[in-house]
């Protein structure tokens, strides 16, 4: 069993799986990797890994603020979903799973190490003001991008996760809500103030 081997030789098999060609498993759905994850085959697995690794190893790296951390978050989340992988019912689809498990990795993560920064509580951020954008928008569209870069680097990690799903990964309101367990409204909320935070921290490294 793949959760067999000890971490080091986990890292290895997975650092081996990102050098690999595709094979003819990365011509399938990922709904017929995940069955046949589910049946035990390992090259599944690191077919769904090549194809959704790297997006994943982004956002955990957003959500964590190191990649070290987020490297580690994402062989957690493949050995996640080889255990969890019989019990899909696709109810969203795999990637958004996926990502779901990830980001429960990186909750649980957090609450083991206080190195990680809290994520701000839903109440308080749906009590925020989430109107139309408004102005922000002309200061994020007029900004150079190594400024907005900056300026994400600087936000709330709720914040710079929200932003990441949907303009990053393309995500739907629907299967952020999915992955984040709140309501479609919430994200909404979150995506808003996200917005206006980033635009007002735009303004400030520009003066600056």
């Amino acid at each position: 069993m793949v959760w067999s081997v000890g971490r080091d030789r986990w890292a290895a098999k997975i650092r081996g799986w990102r050098r690999a060609e595709s094979s003819a498993a990365g011509e399938d759905t990922d709904e017929v990797l995940l069955r046949g994850v589910a049946g035990g085959d390992q090259s599944a697995l690191a077919a769904l890994y090549r194809r959704h690794g790297g997006s994943l190893l982004a956002y955990l790296t957003g959500l964590t603020g190191d990649h070290g951390v987020a490297e580690e978050l994402v062989q957690n989340t493949l050995l996640a979903v080889w255990r969890a992988a019989p019990g899909f019912r696709g109810q969203s689809s795999v990637r958004t799973w996926l990502f779901a498990i990830g980001r429960r990795q990186a909750a649980g993560r957090r609450r083991r190490d206080s190195g990680i920064g809290p994520v701000a509580r839903d109440d308080v951020l749906a009590a925020l003001a989430s109107g139309a954008p408004g102005p922000e928008a002309v200061a994020l569209a007029r900004a150079e991008f190594a400024v907005v870069q900056a300026a994400v680097s600087r936000l709330s990690t709720v914040h710079r996760e929200v932003l990441h799903l949907v303009f990053v990964e393309g995500l739907s309101f629907q299967e952020i809500a999915m992955i984040n367990g709140v309501p479609v409204g919430t994200v909404k909320s979150r995506l808003s103030n996200a917005r206006r935070a980033l635009a007002g921290a735009v303004q400030r490294g520009e003066e600056g």
